[in-house]
């Protein structure tokens, strides 16, 4: 069992496949039957509060293996009336809804790491991360987090993404197969695993190499970005409508420049561009499934959320239904707030 899981929850059965979901890959994970257990707490207790404070919402359960440390991500999303008083509401014993109020202080408890992000009239979005072992910081250079899931009504997503650190270095690859399903999802983990097999590859001699890999499939969209953050700056390599943007602390946006093309079929030019990267940065790539008409200025204070939480919250206000869905965030650990 493998993969990114979508749970819409807009009943109490919703719940109860959503810990499923959760407890098989923690399961998976050699979780034993109390950290399990813990995991599946963390999600029923997410997924209660969408019932109970925003009349629904979606809960996405994934999982991961960085730095050396392998766990279960929870991220819990609605559009809710958002909370009041964040501060309070993780407060056993606290809530506005007349219940016991230990959903959110039993989350941060059991959470390895766990963050939040909310506005009033616009809704919330929960962050819990649940480690088989303790994260290590110093081998952790850069943190990153995404949301991957397939067009409504599809079992697989065709889409796919890969994040490769190393050092003081990371590469990040989104693909998007063409069309949806099957097929696009052979395409594009074709694509993603041949970015692994080569880590040593330039971005143009990657994605030549991705080209050849793909003349077999349908084909797909592919955007390579490297940061070097001792170097400060991020090497861009895109063909086809995969959005790449960088933020920097000021404020400031670059839109990355990709080339027209599919790859596996036809690519006229395949093109490097280096952009700046500042210590505090956010790198942002995403398929076209996610509008790019997106601005964090819209979010006082999430870009200095964990990336998972930014992707989360991008995901659910500018995914287009009709499209498999992803995008991945990156920036140096370290530098958030």
């Amino acid at each position: 069992m493998e993969g990114e899981y979508r749970v819409g929850v807009q009943a109490s059965t919703d719940t109860a496949e959503a810990r499923r979901v959760a407890m098989q890959l923690a399961a998976c994970l050699g979780f034993d039957d109390a950290e399990a257990g813990g995991v599946g707490l963390v999600v029923t207790e997410a997924a209660r509060n969408l019932l109970k404070h925003a009349g629904g919402g979606e809960v996405m359960i994934r999982t991961f293996d960085h730095a050396g440390t392998a766990g279960v991500e929870v991220l819990s999303l609605d559009k809710g009336p958002g909370i009041e008083n964040v501060g309070r509401s993780f407060q056993d014993g606290y809530s506005t809804a007349g219940t016991p109020g230990t959903g959110l202080g039993a989350i941060s408890r059991l959470s390895s790491v766990h963050d939040i992000c909310t506005q009033l009239g616009h809704g919330t979005a929960l962050l819990a991360r649940m480690c088989k072992r303790s994260l290590s910081p110093a081998v952790a250079d850069f943190e990153s987090g995404a949301v991957s899931v397939p067009k409504r009504g599809e079992s697989v997503c065709g889409d796919a993404w890969g994040f490769y650190p190393n050092s003081s270095t990371a590469r990040l690859v989104v693909a998007d197969g063409l069309g949806h399903g099957l097929l696009a999802a052979e395409a594009s983990r074709s694509a993603v695993r041949t970015a692994e097999e080569h880590p040593d590859l330039s971005g143009v001699r990657l994605m030549e190499r991705i080209h050849q890999a793909l003349r077999p499939t349908r084909g797909a969209a592919i955007a390579i970005a490297e940061v070097h953050a001792g170097r400060g700056l991020v090497q861009f390599t895109g063909i086809g409508n995969i959005s790449g943007v960088l933020l920097a602390p000021s404020g400031a946006v670059q839109r990355m420049v990709s080339h027209p093309g599919t790859a596996g079929h036809e690519i006229h030019r395949i093109v490097e561009f280096q952009y700046a990267w500042h210590p505090g940065s956010l790198l942002v790539l995403h398929s076209d499934g996610v509008s790019a008409n997106w601005s964090l200025e819209r979010y006082p204070g999430l870009a200095g959320r964990h990336p998972s939480l930014i992707a989360g919250v991008l995901y659910r206000d500018h995914h287009r239904e009709r499209d498999d869905a992803t995008v991945a965030v990156v920036r140096h650990a370290g530098s958030r707030n």
